[in-house]
């Protein structure tokens, strides 16, 4: 490469030796040379060259009065410099600056003078050529304005370390130090605009949104990490286009047409003014105006948009600005420009010919216009007032680039005081040596311009970062109407700030936007509606992210903001409301003492607590009668006890569970209801084995005495208690709260095991299955002695009680859990009690007649004489049969008559004993039973 611009130079020594570069130029000789680059023309002019002839150098057009501006600043802070005693004393610079006309052809022309001039003096050239009239070195280069145009200029410069400082190239490809060596900028990288415009979007909610972008190294890179910041936020881009000046009309007719008929009401543009400037016209035409605009600091403050006729469709817009700076007296050096006064500045005739629309005497488009290749203009008395005429040239409200343009001269000056005053020792070269200004080379002032701190005029410190960039933020604009003339009004809205936290960086007064120029709601460009609270973004088949229909939460979830990605699940102890917009408390649920069902069953089981405490006192006052002994007295208060526990256990069930009910509540039902039951078991058993036994002898009194009686329910009760123990060893049931419920938790009991309840109830279920058998199969004797019928259907109750307890237990859930259980616990208590006790009740209340012992003595004795009746009615079949089968005989059974004689003359009492006799038709069987008092007791 360097061999190539070697022979470039060679080539064309002679040229640049008398030119050193375009002819239009703004000069001034110096004793050490700075170049500048500026966009003075906005472009140049479409040319097809056939190469018939000898190619012509293109024609610069359209006058940048902001460029011109940009350039006068630099003479400016020159002049200032150079009239300073304070910094670089006894030393003048001079200039060079060219304009760029905004194309990369141009500028590389004018940087190839200024690569010539530094290799001109580093070679020895002297035998090619006479060099000892040309010009110092250029040391260091201001400009350029694009990023496009600064990229090539680098490219160029980065060889021989000529140090270039840009003040409006802000493409983040420049901060790349491998491939661009020498440059450094006054302006903030697009790195940051990128972000501050991602992050504009957000604030506003919006997430649906245009992107156009210049083809080139300012625009590609800029919309690249757009890009990039958008997809981190879920925001999209409908569409993403790349535009040019040079553009083909059809192509910005394409153009247009997407974007109009784009949902999308925001536009995000990365481009300079005059690449942006044919969509702009193209969009005034069709009068699309209900889009809004957000603008690069490339074309915010754009004089070329920032016009009257184009603000029905850019009024509104939001742009980022450079940080303004104040240049004293710059405002009165501006004024004082005049083509008489400025000869070397060049562009200072072309500036006053388009201000003032007229020719200057010596002026060649004067020659063009008799010609009558432009436009006939009058000629320029030279007595115009240029603060009589509104230019953007004299717009320094806000001098942003010009500021910057200031502040690299100034840079540059720096570095060169800083080269001036090293003292040997704490230089920055080899050996702490220091640079000699008289000799000085290019590449010194790069090393000390990257080592620059200081602090400027207007008090703000300098210094350029690892990248070479200076630290700086961006003013928020508005595009408004004014309403004295209908002109552009850049107002300030806000700012963003690079170096604060992450949250903080962005500031906008929403009061001060107008929106499309007149209107403070803020536009809607998003995909899709809002989804409202309540709702959620639901995801649309082959469509982006952002294009979303809204789906209701889920039962139990909420949204309390719009545009929810997800809906929050409720905390276990909550749950949504109707709309699902908030989550509010569930309600606690348990068998309570003060709900009605609750009540009712408290009662219920008090009021068997006191109908068995009724009985009790029944039977312990009349407990001498014939039907209490009867009945096995002793057993029987136990019965009674273990009821009124069964009626008593029940109520554990009822209030609020907590660990220790629920380790007591289901041995307590259990051991109560065993205890019940082997009572009732122990009685039927002995009364049947007594009256079934045919010789009620001793064995019997003494098998079945009280105290073994005793010692089988303790037996039976004994396991059921070891069960308990075992369960709550293993798996102690505990408290719990079930939210599966929706609007509901429910605290019930956690049984610890089921299996464990399955045995306690088997267990008791298995002893009432042998007490009905037992009871079955003694229905039919004295009902003084025993209740057997009673007990049968007690029992009946019982297991249709806990069969239907099983399924009913296993289907219900909260609350009505321990309801179930507390009503087959009542039932069943309720069943053994009127069953087993309610008719003795009422024999000894109400019927005391039938409660004596000629009662109880008359209803043995018929049992009795049942029993014989049968066994001798059955014998004598049996000897019948017998007989026919031997002899024969085909007689007739002769009839019988059985007859029982109990008055005074047929019997006779002897010692207290009834002798009823039972005749048959060939005899008399004699029955004797004793009711001695002692011996029935002892039975009984």
């Amino acid at each position: 490469m360097q061999l190539l611009v070697y022979y470039m130079i060679l080539l064309g020594s002679s040229y640049v030796i008398s030119t050193y570069g375009p002819h239009q130029r703004a000069q001034m000789t110096g004793d050490i040379l700075l170049g500048g680059l500026f966009p003075i023309h906005f472009g140049v002019a479409s040319k097809d060259q056939d190469l018939a002839a000898r190619p012509e150098s293109t024609q610069c057009v359209r006058f940048n009065f902001r460029g011109f501006r940009w350039l006068q600043a630099m003479i400016f802070a020159v002049d200032e410099i150079n009239n300073s005693s304070t910094l670089l004393p006894n030393i003048t610079l001079g200039y060079r600056i060219f304009d760029t006309c905004n194309t990369v052809s141009k500028a590389l022309e004018a940087t190839l003078s200024f690569v010539a001039q530094n290799k001109i003096d580093s070679l020895n050239l002297d035998e090619f050529c006479n060099c000892t009239d040309h010009i110092p070195s250029t040391i260091a280069v201001v400009g350029a304005a694009g990023s496009a145009v600064s990229t090539a200029v680098a490219n160029l410069l980065g060889l021989f370390y000529i140090p270039q400082i840009s003040y409006a190239s802000s493409s983040r490809l420049l901060s790349n130090k491998n491939q661009y060596k020498s440059f450094m900028r006054t302006i903030p990288t697009d790195e940051y605009q990128a972000t501050a415009m991602a992050d504009i979007i957000e604030y506003f909610q919006w997430n649906w949104v245009i992107a156009v972008a210049s083809d080139d190294d300012y625009g590609r890179p800029g919309i690249e990490k757009f890009e990039k910041e958008m997809e981190e936020r879920d925001i999209c881009i409908h569409l993403n286009e790349l535009i040019s000046q040079y553009f083909e009309d059809h192509e910005i007719k394409a153009l247009a047409d997407r974007i109009e008929n784009s949902t999308a009401k925001v536009i995000v543009v990365f481009a300079s003014g005059p690449d942006i400037e044919p969509l702009i016209k193209e969009m005034v035409r069709r009068n699309i105006t209900d889009r809004t605009w957000l603008a690069s600091e490339a074309w915010a403050s754009s004089s070329l948009i920032a016009k009257p006729e184009y603000l029905d469709v850019v009024a509104g817009t939001i742009g980022f600005a450079l940080r303004a700076g104040h240049i004293p007296s710059f405002r009165e050096f501006l004024q004082q420009v005049h083509p008489k006064k400025d000869s070397h500045n060049e562009f200072v005739r072309e500036f006053w010919e388009e201000t003032f629309n007229c020719y200057l005497e010596d002026s060649p488009r004067l020659q063009e216009s008799e010609n009558g290749s432009t436009s006939f203009r009058p000629l320029c008395t030279g007595e115009e007032d240029i603060t009589s005429v509104e230019t953007p040239y004299l717009d320094y409200t806000h001098h942003r680039i010009a500021y910057n343009v200031y502040v690299a001269v100034y840079s540059i000056a720096q570095a060169l005081q800083d080269i001036l005053t090293c003292t040997p020792g704490n230089g920055l070269f080899a050996n702490n040596s220091c640079a000699d200004i008289k000799k000085m080379e290019a590449w010194q002032v790069l090393k000390q311009l990257r080592h620059l701190n200081y602090t400027n005029s207007m008090g703000e410190k300098m210094h350029f970062d690892e990248n070479a960039d200076l630290e700086a933020n961006y003013t928020l604009i508005n595009w408004h109407r004014s309403a004295e003339d209908g002109s552009v009004v850049f107002e300030e809205v806000g700012y963003y700030n690079i170096h604060v936290k992450k949250g903080a960086k962005l500031f906008i007064d929403r009061t001060k936007i107008l929106w499309n120029g007149y209107s403070s709601e803020v536009p809607f460009s998003n995909c899709s509606e809002d989804c409202e609270p309540g709702t959620r973004k639901g995801i649309i088949d082959s469509m982006p992210t952002c294009c979303f229909e809204c789906t209701e939460c889920s039962d139990g979830e909420y949204s309390n903001h719009k545009d929810a990605s997800v809906c929050t699940k409720c905390p276990n102890n909550s749950w949504s409301n109707g709309n699902h917009t908030f989550c509010f408390l569930k309600e606690i649920e348990f068998l309570s003492w003060t709900e009605p069902f609750g009540i009712a069953l408290a009662i219920c089981a008090v009021l068997g607590v006191v109908l068995t405490a009724f009985v009790m006192g029944v039977f312990i006052r009349f407990r001498n009668t014939p039907i209490v002994k009867a009945t096995n007295r002793e057993l029987s208060y136990v019965l009674l006890f273990s009821l009124i526990c069964c009626f008593s256990s029940s109520l554990i069930f009822i209030g609020e569970p907590q660990d220790w009910t629920c380790r007591l509540r289901q041995p307590a039902f259990g051991i109560s209801f065993v205890l019940c039951i082997s009572c009732i078991l122990v009685k039927t058993n002995r009364v049947l084995l007594v009256f079934e036994a045919k010789i009620p002898t001793s064995l019997h009194r003494k098998w079945w005495g009280l105290n073994l009686q005793f010692l089988l329910v303790f037996l039976c009760t004994f396991v059921q208690v070891m069960i308990c123990v075992v369960w709550l060893y293993n798996a102690p049931p505990s408290s719990y709260k079930n939210h599966d419920i929706d609007e509901i938790i429910f605290i019930t009991c956690n049984e610890g095991s089921v299996m464990a309840l399955g045995f306690l109830i088997g267990y008791t279920c298995l002893l009432a299955a042998i007490c009905f058998f037992f009871a079955f199969k003694s229905r039919k004797l004295p009902e003084n002695f025993t209740e057997a019928k009673f007990i049968t259907f007690s029992m009946l109750i019982f297991f249709i009680v806990w069969i239907s307890f099983i399924p009913a237990y296993f289907s219900t859930y909260g609350k009505f859990v321990s309801a179930v259980e507390v009503i087959a616990i009542l039932a069943s208590s309720f069943g053994m009690l009127a069953c087993i006790f309610f008719n003795k009740v009422y024999i000894i209340l109400f019927k005391p007649s039938r409660n004596t012992i000629e009662e109880v003595r008359c209803s043995t004795a018929a049992h009795a004489f049942k029993v014989a009746a049968k066994a001798t009615l059955k014998h004598s079949t049996a000897s019948r049969k017998k007989s026919s089968s031997i002899g024969g005989s085909s007689a007739s059974t002769p009839s019988s008559s059985i007859s029982l004689k109990t008055n005074g003359n047929d019997s006779e009492t002897t010692s207290g004993k009834h002798k009823p006799r039972v005749s048959f038709g060939n005899g008399t069987v004699t029955l004797s039973l004793s009711f001695e008092e002692s011996r029935r007791s002892s039975l009984m």
